[in-house]
Protein backbone atom coordinates (compact mmCIF):
# COMPACT_ATOMS: atom_id res chain seq x y z
CA UNK A 1 0.00 0.00 0.00
CA UNK A 2 2.83 2.38 0.89
CA UNK A 3 4.63 1.61 -2.35
CA UNK A 4 1.47 2.37 -4.33
CA UNK A 5 1.10 5.72 -2.54
CA UNK A 6 4.69 6.59 -3.37
CA UNK A 7 4.17 5.84 -7.05
CA UNK A 8 0.98 7.89 -7.09
CA UNK A 9 2.69 10.90 -5.47
CA UNK A 10 5.65 10.63 -7.83
CA UNK A 11 3.28 10.68 -10.82
CA UNK A 12 1.46 13.74 -9.45
CA UNK A 13 4.75 15.57 -8.91
CA UNK A 14 5.79 14.94 -12.52
CA UNK A 15 2.40 16.20 -13.74
CA UNK A 16 2.64 19.37 -11.67
CA UNK A 17 6.19 20.00 -12.85
CA UNK A 18 5.02 19.79 -16.47
CA UNK A 19 2.17 22.22 -15.76
CA UNK A 20 4.59 24.55 -13.99
CA UNK A 21 6.75 24.77 -17.10
CA UNK A 22 3.70 25.88 -19.09
CA UNK A 23 2.61 28.50 -16.56
CA UNK A 24 6.14 29.92 -16.31
CA UNK A 25 6.37 30.18 -20.10
CA UNK A 26 2.97 31.91 -20.28
CA UNK A 27 4.08 34.32 -17.57
CA UNK A 28 7.19 35.31 -19.53
CA UNK A 29 5.22 35.68 -22.77
CA UNK A 30 2.62 37.90 -21.10
CA UNK A 31 5.36 40.05 -19.57
CA UNK A 32 6.94 40.62 -22.97
CA UNK A 33 3.60 41.48 -24.56
CA UNK A 34 2.78 44.09 -21.93
CA UNK A 35 5.65 46.22 -23.19
CA UNK A 36 4.38 46.09 -26.77
CA UNK A 37 0.82 46.83 -25.65
CA UNK A 38 1.96 49.89 -23.70
CA UNK A 39 3.90 51.08 -26.74
CA UNK A 40 0.77 50.68 -28.89
CA UNK A 41 -1.27 52.77 -26.43
CA UNK A 42 1.36 55.51 -26.49
CA UNK A 43 1.60 55.41 -30.29
CA UNK A 44 -2.15 55.92 -30.71
CA UNK A 45 -2.28 58.89 -28.35
CA UNK A 46 -1.07 61.61 -30.80
CA UNK A 47 -3.76 60.76 -33.37
CA UNK A 48 -6.46 60.80 -30.72
CA UNK A 49 -5.28 64.17 -29.40
CA UNK A 50 -5.06 65.69 -32.88
CA UNK A 51 -8.54 64.61 -34.00
CA UNK A 52 -9.96 65.77 -30.65
CA UNK A 53 -8.43 69.21 -31.16
CA UNK A 54 -9.83 69.52 -34.69
CA UNK A 55 -13.32 68.49 -33.61
CA UNK A 56 -13.16 70.92 -30.72
CA UNK A 57 -12.30 73.78 -33.07
CA UNK A 58 -15.15 72.80 -35.37
CA UNK A 59 -17.78 72.38 -32.66
CA UNK A 60 -16.81 75.57 -30.80
CA UNK A 61 -17.17 77.86 -33.81
CA UNK A 62 -20.36 79.31 -32.40
CA UNK A 63 -22.86 78.00 -34.94
CA UNK A 64 -25.24 75.09 -34.41
CA UNK A 65 -23.94 71.61 -35.11
CA UNK A 66 -26.38 69.25 -36.77
CA UNK A 67 -24.38 66.03 -36.51
CA UNK A 68 -26.55 63.26 -35.01
CA UNK A 69 -23.59 61.94 -33.03
CA UNK A 70 -23.63 65.16 -30.95
CA UNK A 71 -27.40 65.34 -30.43
CA UNK A 72 -28.72 63.85 -27.18
CA UNK A 73 -32.06 62.10 -27.33
CA UNK A 74 -35.10 63.39 -25.48
CA UNK A 75 -35.85 59.91 -24.17
CA UNK A 76 -33.60 56.89 -23.76
CA UNK A 77 -35.55 53.84 -24.79
CA UNK A 78 -32.73 51.50 -25.87
CA UNK A 79 -29.11 51.36 -24.77
CA UNK A 80 -26.32 49.68 -26.73
CA UNK A 81 -23.52 48.10 -24.70
CA UNK A 82 -20.08 47.43 -26.16
CA UNK A 83 -18.42 44.90 -23.83
CA UNK A 84 -14.68 44.38 -24.33
CA UNK A 85 -13.29 41.14 -22.87
CA UNK A 86 -10.70 38.55 -23.96
CA UNK A 87 -10.69 35.65 -26.37
CA UNK A 88 -8.87 33.41 -23.90
CA UNK A 89 -8.92 32.68 -20.21
CA UNK A 90 -6.09 32.02 -17.75
CA UNK A 91 -5.99 35.72 -16.85
CA UNK A 92 -7.47 35.74 -13.37
CA UNK A 93 -10.59 37.83 -12.80
CA UNK A 94 -10.08 39.97 -15.91
CA UNK A 95 -13.01 38.58 -17.91
CA UNK A 96 -15.36 38.09 -14.99
CA UNK A 97 -14.85 41.68 -13.79
CA UNK A 98 -15.85 43.13 -17.17
CA UNK A 99 -18.82 40.77 -17.48
CA UNK A 100 -20.07 41.65 -13.98
CA UNK A 101 -19.85 45.37 -14.75
CA UNK A 102 -21.80 44.87 -17.99
CA UNK A 103 -24.44 42.82 -16.22
CA UNK A 104 -24.83 45.57 -13.61
CA UNK A 105 -25.45 48.05 -16.43
CA UNK A 106 -28.00 45.70 -17.98
CA UNK A 107 -29.81 45.42 -14.67
CA UNK A 108 -29.97 49.21 -14.47
CA UNK A 109 -31.56 49.28 -17.92
CA UNK A 110 -34.08 46.63 -16.90
CA UNK A 111 -35.04 48.54 -13.75
CA UNK A 112 -35.54 51.69 -15.85
CA UNK A 113 -37.68 49.75 -18.37
CA UNK A 114 -35.15 50.30 -21.16
CA UNK A 115 -34.33 47.83 -23.89
CA UNK A 116 -30.75 46.82 -24.60
CA UNK A 117 -28.48 45.97 -27.49
CA UNK A 118 -25.19 44.12 -27.06
CA UNK A 119 -21.97 44.24 -29.07
CA UNK A 120 -19.42 41.94 -27.48
CA UNK A 121 -15.68 41.76 -28.11
CA UNK A 122 -13.93 38.52 -27.18
CA UNK A 123 -15.00 34.89 -27.09
CA UNK A 124 -15.24 34.83 -23.30
CA UNK A 125 -17.83 37.59 -23.21
CA UNK A 126 -19.75 36.08 -26.11
CA UNK A 127 -19.89 32.64 -24.51
CA UNK A 128 -20.85 34.01 -21.11
CA UNK A 129 -23.72 36.18 -22.33
CA UNK A 130 -25.05 33.52 -24.70
CA UNK A 131 -25.02 31.01 -21.86
CA UNK A 132 -27.03 33.42 -19.69
CA UNK A 133 -29.59 33.93 -22.42
CA UNK A 134 -28.80 37.50 -23.46
CA UNK A 135 -29.45 38.58 -27.02
CA UNK A 136 -26.22 39.53 -28.83
CA UNK A 137 -26.51 41.75 -31.88
CA UNK A 138 -22.88 41.46 -33.00
CA UNK A 139 -19.77 39.62 -31.81
CA UNK A 140 -16.15 40.47 -32.67
CA UNK A 141 -13.53 37.87 -31.80
CA UNK A 142 -10.01 36.80 -32.61
CA UNK A 143 -8.06 40.00 -31.88
CA UNK A 144 -8.42 40.80 -28.18
CA UNK A 145 -4.69 40.43 -27.41
CA UNK A 146 -3.54 42.42 -30.46
CA UNK A 147 -6.26 44.74 -31.81
CA UNK A 148 -5.88 46.93 -34.86
CA UNK A 149 -7.57 50.15 -35.96
CA UNK A 150 -9.52 48.19 -38.56
CA UNK A 151 -11.06 46.11 -35.77
CA UNK A 152 -12.12 49.28 -33.98
CA UNK A 153 -13.54 50.69 -37.22
CA UNK A 154 -15.73 47.63 -37.74
CA UNK A 155 -17.12 47.94 -34.22
CA UNK A 156 -17.64 51.67 -34.63
CA UNK A 157 -19.51 51.21 -37.91
CA UNK A 158 -22.06 48.87 -36.35
CA UNK A 159 -22.56 51.04 -33.25
CA UNK A 160 -22.73 54.34 -35.17
CA UNK A 161 -25.10 53.02 -37.82
CA UNK A 162 -27.60 51.85 -35.19
CA UNK A 163 -27.34 55.15 -33.30
CA UNK A 164 -27.74 57.37 -36.38
CA UNK A 165 -30.69 55.29 -37.59
CA UNK A 166 -32.43 55.82 -34.28
CA UNK A 167 -32.36 52.14 -33.29
CA UNK A 168 -30.41 53.01 -30.13
CA UNK A 169 -30.52 56.16 -28.04
CA UNK A 170 -27.35 55.67 -26.00
CA UNK A 171 -24.12 53.75 -26.60
CA UNK A 172 -21.90 52.72 -23.70
CA UNK A 173 -18.60 50.87 -23.71
CA UNK A 174 -17.35 48.68 -20.86
CA UNK A 175 -13.66 47.80 -20.82
CA UNK A 176 -10.62 47.57 -18.53
CA UNK A 177 -8.43 50.66 -18.39
CA UNK A 178 -4.70 50.01 -18.05
CA UNK A 179 -3.27 52.16 -15.24
CA UNK A 180 -0.06 50.27 -14.51
CA UNK A 181 1.28 46.74 -14.57
CA UNK A 182 -0.07 46.17 -11.09
CA UNK A 183 -3.34 48.06 -11.41
CA UNK A 184 -6.19 47.96 -13.92
CA UNK A 185 -9.75 49.19 -13.47
CA UNK A 186 -13.04 48.38 -15.18
CA UNK A 187 -14.70 51.53 -16.54
CA UNK A 188 -17.99 52.27 -18.24
CA UNK A 189 -18.06 55.26 -20.58
CA UNK A 190 -20.69 56.88 -22.75
CA UNK A 191 -19.61 56.64 -26.37
CA UNK A 192 -22.61 58.19 -28.14
CA UNK A 193 -24.01 60.79 -28.15
CA UNK A 194 -20.70 62.58 -27.92
CA UNK A 195 -20.51 65.24 -25.26
CA UNK A 196 -18.88 68.58 -25.89
CA UNK A 197 -17.11 68.14 -22.56
CA UNK A 198 -15.45 64.98 -23.88
CA UNK A 199 -13.91 66.79 -26.83
CA UNK A 200 -13.17 70.09 -25.08
CA UNK A 201 -9.59 71.16 -24.61
CA UNK A 202 -8.24 71.88 -21.17
CA UNK A 203 -6.00 74.72 -22.29
CA UNK A 204 -7.42 78.20 -21.86
CA UNK A 205 -6.79 81.41 -23.74
CA UNK A 206 -8.04 82.83 -27.00
CA UNK A 207 -8.38 80.48 -29.92
CA UNK A 208 -7.84 81.59 -33.49
CA UNK A 209 -10.89 81.87 -35.74
CA UNK A 210 -11.00 79.42 -38.63
CA UNK A 211 -12.86 79.39 -41.89
CA UNK A 212 -13.74 75.92 -43.07
CA UNK A 213 -14.29 74.69 -46.59
CA UNK A 214 -16.54 72.77 -46.99
CA UNK A 215 -18.87 73.65 -44.13
CA UNK A 216 -18.53 72.65 -40.51
CA UNK A 217 -21.31 70.08 -40.66
CA UNK A 218 -19.75 68.29 -43.62
CA UNK A 219 -16.36 68.06 -41.92
CA UNK A 220 -17.89 66.93 -38.62
CA UNK A 221 -19.90 64.25 -40.40
CA UNK A 222 -16.59 62.94 -41.72
CA UNK A 223 -14.50 63.31 -38.56
CA UNK A 224 -16.92 62.34 -35.79
CA UNK A 225 -17.16 58.67 -36.85
CA UNK A 226 -13.37 58.56 -36.93
CA UNK A 227 -13.31 60.11 -33.48
CA UNK A 228 -15.64 57.37 -32.27
CA UNK A 229 -13.36 54.77 -33.89
CA UNK A 230 -10.32 56.29 -32.18
CA UNK A 231 -12.01 56.05 -28.77
CA UNK A 232 -12.95 52.43 -29.40
CA UNK A 233 -9.42 51.72 -30.55
CA UNK A 234 -8.03 53.28 -27.38
CA UNK A 235 -10.37 51.10 -25.33
CA UNK A 236 -9.23 47.97 -27.21
CA UNK A 237 -5.57 48.82 -26.66
CA UNK A 238 -6.13 49.45 -22.95
CA UNK A 239 -8.03 46.19 -22.69
CA UNK A 240 -5.24 44.27 -24.44
CA UNK A 241 -2.60 45.68 -22.09
CA UNK A 242 -4.81 44.89 -19.10
CA UNK A 243 -5.33 41.34 -20.34
CA UNK A 244 -1.59 40.71 -20.60
CA UNK A 245 -0.98 42.20 -17.15
CA UNK A 246 -3.75 40.09 -15.61
CA UNK A 247 -2.42 36.95 -17.31
CA UNK A 248 1.10 37.64 -16.07
CA UNK A 249 -0.13 37.92 -12.47
CA UNK A 250 -2.31 34.83 -12.78
CA UNK A 251 0.47 32.71 -14.27
CA UNK A 252 2.96 33.90 -11.64
CA UNK A 253 0.52 32.90 -8.92
CA UNK A 254 0.01 29.52 -10.61
CA UNK A 255 3.76 28.96 -10.83
CA UNK A 256 4.25 29.83 -7.15
CA UNK A 257 1.38 27.56 -6.14
CA UNK A 258 2.93 24.73 -8.15
CA UNK A 259 6.20 25.20 -6.23
CA UNK A 260 4.37 24.95 -2.91
CA UNK A 261 2.40 21.91 -4.04
CA UNK A 262 5.53 20.12 -5.29
CA UNK A 263 7.22 20.73 -1.93
CA UNK A 264 4.22 19.34 -0.03
CA UNK A 265 3.91 16.27 -2.25
CA UNK A 266 7.66 15.59 -2.07
CA UNK A 267 7.49 15.51 1.71
CA UNK A 268 4.52 13.17 1.54
CA UNK A 269 6.38 10.92 -0.91
CA UNK A 270 9.41 10.77 1.39
CA UNK A 271 7.21 9.83 4.33
CA UNK A 272 5.55 7.13 2.21
CA UNK A 273 8.98 5.77 1.23
CA UNK A 274 10.08 5.69 4.87
CA UNK A 275 6.86 3.93 5.85
CA UNK A 276 7.43 1.34 3.12
CA UNK A 277 11.00 0.66 4.28
CA UNK A 278 9.94 0.44 7.91
CA UNK A 279 7.16 -1.97 7.02
CA UNK A 280 9.52 -4.23 5.09
CA UNK A 281 12.02 -4.29 7.97
CA UNK A 282 9.30 -5.14 10.45
CA UNK A 283 8.08 -7.94 8.20
CA UNK A 284 11.58 -9.42 7.96
CA UNK A 285 12.15 -9.18 11.70
CA UNK A 286 8.73 -10.64 12.42
CA UNK A 287 9.32 -13.52 10.03
CA UNK A 288 12.70 -14.31 11.57
CA UNK A 289 11.22 -14.23 15.05
CA UNK A 290 8.44 -16.57 13.99
CA UNK A 291 10.98 -19.02 12.56
CA UNK A 292 13.07 -18.82 15.72
CA UNK A 293 10.15 -19.71 17.94
CA UNK A 294 8.83 -22.47 15.71
CA UNK A 295 9.20 -25.97 17.10
CA UNK A 296 10.43 -28.41 14.52
CA UNK A 297 11.38 -32.04 14.94
CA UNK A 298 14.12 -31.80 12.29
CA UNK A 299 16.94 -29.28 12.69
CA UNK A 300 16.56 -26.11 10.64
CA UNK A 301 19.92 -25.68 8.98
CA UNK A 302 19.07 -22.23 7.66
CA UNK A 303 18.34 -20.79 11.11
CA UNK A 304 21.37 -22.51 12.60
CA UNK A 305 23.58 -21.01 9.92
CA UNK A 306 22.11 -17.51 10.44
CA UNK A 307 22.60 -17.73 14.22
CA UNK A 308 26.16 -19.07 13.90
CA UNK A 309 25.61 -22.65 15.02
CA UNK A 310 27.36 -25.44 13.17
CA UNK A 311 24.91 -28.28 12.75
CA UNK A 312 26.16 -31.85 12.58
CA UNK A 313 25.34 -32.69 9.00
CA UNK A 314 26.40 -36.34 9.46
CA UNK A 315 24.37 -37.04 12.54
CA UNK A 316 21.87 -39.80 12.15
CA UNK A 317 18.70 -40.31 14.02
CA UNK A 318 18.15 -43.80 15.18
CA UNK A 319 14.61 -44.97 15.03
CA UNK A 320 12.85 -45.51 18.28
CA UNK A 321 12.64 -49.05 19.46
Amino acid sequence: MAGGTERLLRRRIRTIQSTQKITRAMQLIAASRIVRAQAAVAAAQPYSEAITAVIHDLSSGGGPVASPLLQPRDETRKVAHIVVAADRGLCGAYNSSVIRAAEASLREDASAARDYSMLVVGRRAEGSFRYRGYHIDAAFTGFSDKPTYEDARRIGEVASAAFVAGETDLVEIVYTRFVSVGRQEVVRETLMPLSRDDIAEEEGGLKPAYEFEPGTDEILDLLLPRYVDSRIYAALLNAAASEHAARQRAMKAATDNADDLITTLTRGMNRARQDAITTEIMEIVGGAEALRKAKQTEPDYLIDTIEGRQPDLFATHSPER
